[in-house]
């Protein structure tokens, strides 16, 4: 399971692999399997739930294997409102910055970013014109790790990027239409970079990642927003992290992955492990 979304203390919705979706109506109690059945060989890594009957969930993959779900009925039924047609396009992550408006993110094509849109919770979706976009760097790309690559807070979305030269984060502050970019002091290549955002409305950020493929090694892999400019944490988890989310109003935030969890009470500035579990998303 990498797509997860709490609605309140009673409600939350799980995405996962084999097309599996899962969904708790009583604080994680009890959980139904309510993915659709003609998703059962795709990847679900991002799911975005408005309450206990309305949901939206992205698979992943080259080509086809791109789609996007949609539910009004807690799950009994789903339509399919989104399959990519573009062999050259992967989606990554999906968000909503209201009810209504949401924006999903693929790896480059044509050498930038490319940008989906919805403007009625889902239901329909549009590429966005590349005119407003900063070009790509070599290799670039963002992670289908949490669902937490692209994000969105205070009516502005936000995506991570590694597997260039620089791990990168672009903002937009009109509904994904144009963007600007900001290199971070993150390492990135291959199979490196920022995993995971986690931004309040307030424009408080953090950032976290590594490389999945030396899970146990991540120097400088977190750094938090000051003004305009990232800045690498003091302490870092010091291993690769797939997931952030701030806790509360408090100055607290919590990091996962596959070798541990991580906590920061300073907002980002030092991380501190307090648990050796595995988990891939935290929200």
């Amino acid at each position: 399971f990498r797509g997860l979304s709490p609605v309140s203390g009673r409600v939350a919705w799980a995405a996962g692999s084999a097309g599996t979706i899962l969904r708790t109506v009583d604080g994680g109690r009890g959980w139904a399997s309510v993915g659709p059945a003609e998703a059962a060989g795709l990847q679900f890594r991002d799911i975005e739930a408005f309450d206990a009957t309305h949901a939206v969930a992205l698979t992943i993959g080259p080509g086809t294997d791109s789609r996007l779900y949609a539910t009004s009925d807690g799950g009994r039924s789903w339509t399919e409102t989104f399959r990519n047609e573009d062999p050259a396009a992967f989606y990554d992550c999906v968000t909503f910055l209201d009810r209504r408006h949401g924006l999903a993110l693929s790896d480059p094509v044509d050498g930038k970013f490319r940008i989906l849109a919805t403007a009625d919770g889902g239901r329909t979706w549009s590429v966005r014109p590349t005119t407003g976009m900063p070009a790509a760097l070599a290799g670039e790309f963002a992670f289908a790790a949490s669902g937490t690559c692209l994000v969105s807070a205070g009516g502005k979305a936000y995506f991570a990027t590694g597997g260039g030269a620089t791990a990168r984060v672009f903002t937009s502050r009109d509904a994904g239409r144009t963007w600007s970019v900001t290199g971070t002091g993150v390492p990135s290549g291959p199979s490196a970079g920022i995993y995971s955002l986690a931004v309040r409305p307030s424009g408080q950020a953090i950032a976290v990642g590594g490389d999945y493929a030396t899970p146990d090694a991540a120097p400088a892999g977190a750094a938090y927003l000051r003004g305009r400019t990232w800045t690498v944490a003091r302490t870092v988890p010091g291993e690769y992290r797939s997931g952030s989310t701030w806790v509360g109003r408090l100055p607290v935030a919590l990091a996962v992955g596959p070798t541990g969890s991580d906590l920061s009470v300073d907002a980002g500035r030092t991380w501190k492990r307090f648990d050796t579990g595995s988990f891939d998303a935290v929200l």
